[in-house]
């Protein structure tokens, strides 16, 4: 028997509130998905926030400590860090730590100038370039604050094992500290200056005197003044050993 207008009317407010009811449970689903998506996400950036300092300094698990070596910070040298004040070869090295081409530079150099310094064979100075941002000064407070200690050689390469991208945030004052201790700096005085930005007069020091040295870019290296320009593609240790032995025969 067909069914009356009112019959098909109530007919399809029901059907209506029904469907009206199946889109309220699948929006709370939805929301409810969402939810759980966010938290989720939420849980696992604290989780890598908390665990990624410790899992990238893994790389410093095997470092193998030098002997402290003392160093002043020369008013001369526009407050550069120097190692042997008085040999007769004196390197200025200007780099920033967060410099990819620096990085390379100590990977690939950075052996033999350590040699130069631990043998007493060259005056090397360096001067920390911060001109890639807060991660780059962070850096330079915490070089300075560690060559107060009398650990700035192992700090320094430290820094670069563990250089993160350009940019990262990863070179925060905690985790400096961490890379300090990583390497065998337990001491207060170092952890206070790096947490303080105790330095960071030194650290605009420098940054104001690039015009001085005509510096444009890091790394840019003096060998006994005058600026090394390799001629290889890359660094190449053989060619800049051949500069430092000219040097100390000129």
């Amino acid at each position: 028997m067909p069914k009356t207008p009112r019959e098909n009317l109530r007919a399809e407010r029901r059907s209506n509130a029904k469907k009206s009811e199946g889109d309220k449970v699948t929006r709370w689903i939805v929301i409810a998905m969402v939810g759980l998506v966010v938290i989720t996400a939420g849980a696992l950036s604290l989780f890598s926030r908390d665990s990624e300092p410790d899992d990238a300094l893994t790389v410093l698990n095997d470092f193998v400590a030098t002997a402290p070596i003392k160093t002043v910070v020369s008013d001369a040298d526009d407050k550069a860090v120097v190692f042997n004040q008085g040999a007769p070869v004196k390197l200025s090295i200007w780099e920033d730590f967060q410099c990819p081409v620096c990085g390379q530079f100590e990977v690939s150099i950075g052996s033999y100038v350590e040699d130069l310094i631990t043998s007493g064979e060259a005056e090397v100075a360096y001067h920390f370039a911060s001109f890639l941002g807060a991660p780059s000064r962070r850096a330079a407070n915490a070089a300075y604050c560690a060559a107060d200690v009398d650990r700035l050689l192992d700090f320094h390469k430290a820094l670069f094992i563990t250089q993160p991208e350009e940019g990262s945030a990863f070179w925060n004052p905690d985790n400096l500290v961490k890379i300090g201790e990583k390497i065998g700096i337990n001491s207060g005085e170092f952890a206070s200056c790096v947490q303080g930005d105790k330095k960071i007069d030194f650290v605009n020091a420098v940054d104001a005197s690039m015009p001085k040295y005509g510096v444009e870019g890091t790394p840019t290296v003096f060998i006994n003044g005058k600026e090394w320009k390799r001629t290889s593609a890359g660094f190449d240790v053989n060619e800049f050993r051949a500069a430092v032995e000219a040097a100390k025969n000129g």
